[in-house]
């Protein structure tokens, strides 16, 4: 037995729980809050301080850097949990969060231009290849317009995608001097999550400030080291394709709550006749159902990878490109959940301001998202267990 690894998973294990119940204690907060939210189109700043005060930025963060460096497993226990609350909160401050992930897997030069001065610097991103990129000496020339860039007001630095000359993908990472924001997020969804426009015009990007795709699918990346913690041995992109349909598996569970309430007070005070509505007991049951299973795929997934990355293993890639399949039904799944209570919640939830409602509309606001349309994903695993290369490298 290895009494320091133990040892070190149980730390982390108990920071973890330590953490998800700290932000637990947020939801008074965070569903107080909703209301402006909708009104400002972003992410409350009291939410933000509170989760920077609950540690939630620092989940995923390195420990050099102050961080805690947690499961997957309990920061996604955590988004699911904001998600209940508000899901515009949970997509957007979730993004931010996992960013500190890549971050890490970065050139340490760039670890030190974001953390060295404040280890609560908060990044946001649009990994869309829209930037037009030249080669130049040291880096490279970069402009270009992105959209959907969640949290960003609450951020000062970006992430951004780009495809270089030669063919390739690349992440960029530039500082708030080097970009603006448009105010352009007018949505019917997600409307808090103030996920607006970035727009860069002809800035310099040192080649350490960008992440090659390559690096993030083969595990070749330049900030980790034999010494690192397990998790940065974990491929990057698993992480960011939960990160953007968790937040559905928490709206889901608070649709669930909300329906549960709604059909209780339409029984004239007789609970009890609501137990021979067979609809009633139908959409519930299915409800429950679909939400257990995409929590228990969701977290077996992560108990499996984290298990192989203890060990110094590799995660075999006909697993990472059913992970992916896994993670882009999330969403899918959300809306049959959500869609089946709404239908059947009554009148009073078509007004704005409808809770389960709001919960309808954010959930299909993230269907738009490229990472939560199944189709190619699904095509891609068929394809390769047909004896196909793959396809996808963003696994």
């Amino acid at each position: 037995m290895n009494i320091s690894v133990d040892t070190e998973a149980l730390r982390v294990a108990d920071e973890g729980a330590a953490m998800l119940q700290r932000v637990e204690s947020l939801h008074p907060l965070l569903r107080a809050n909703t209301g402006k939210a909708l009104e400002d189109r972003r992410v409350p700043v009291e939410n933000i301080d509170a989760l920077k005060k609950a540690g939630f930025f620092l989940a995923l963060q390195p420990a050099r850097w102050g961080g805690y460096e947690l499961n997957p497993q309990d920061f996604f226990r955590m988004q699911m949990s904001i998600g209940e609350s508000c899901m515009s909160t949970a997509w957007a401050s979730g993004i931010v969060a996992v960013h500190a992930f890549q971050i890490a897997l970065m050139d340490p030069r760039a670890q030190e231009d974001v953390w060295g001065k404040d280890i609560h610097t908060r990044v946001s991103s649009s990994y869309a290849p829209m930037g037009k990129v030249e080669n130049a000496d040291g880096g490279f020339r970069f402009s270009g317009r992105w959209g959907w860039s969640s949290g960003c007001d609450h951020c000062t630095w970006v992430l951004l995608g780009g495809i270089l000359p030669d063919g390739t993908y690349r992440t960029f990472l530039l500082p708030k001097s080097d970009y603006r924001i448009d105010d352009t997020w007018n949505s019917m969804g997600l409307t808090g999550t103030g996920s607006n426009d970035i727009v860069v015009e002809d800035v310099f990007v040192p080649d350490y400030r960008t992440h090659k795709q390559t690096d993030g699918f083969e595990g070749t990346n330049p900030g980790v080291t034999h010494d690192s913690a397990p998790l940065y041995h974990m491929p990057w992109a698993q992480l960011f394709i939960r990160v953007v349909s968790t937040p559905a598996i928490g709206a889901a569970r608070h649709a669930l709550s909300l329906y549960t309430e709604l059909v209780k007070g339409k029984a004239s005070g007789d609970i009890t006749k609501l137990a021979q509505d067979t609809g009633t007991q139908v959409r519930i049951a299915e409800a429950k159902n679909s939400i257990e299973e995409m929590t228990t795929i969701l977290l077996s997934n992560f108990d499996a990878m984290m298990d192989t990355m203890r060990h110094g293993g590799v995660i075999p890639l006909d697993d990472r490109i059913l992970y992916r399949y896994q993670a882009s039904l999330v969403i899918e799944k959300s809306m049959g959940v959500v869609d089946s209570l709404f239908s059947s919640a009554g009148g009073s939830s078509v007004f704005h301001g409808s809770a389960i409602q709001q919960c309808f509309l954010d959930i299909h606001t993230a269907r738009a998202h490229v990472a939560n349309n199944p189709i190619g994903f699904a095509r891609n695993m068929g394809a390769v267990a047909l004896g196909a290369a793959n396809q996808d490298f963003f696994l």
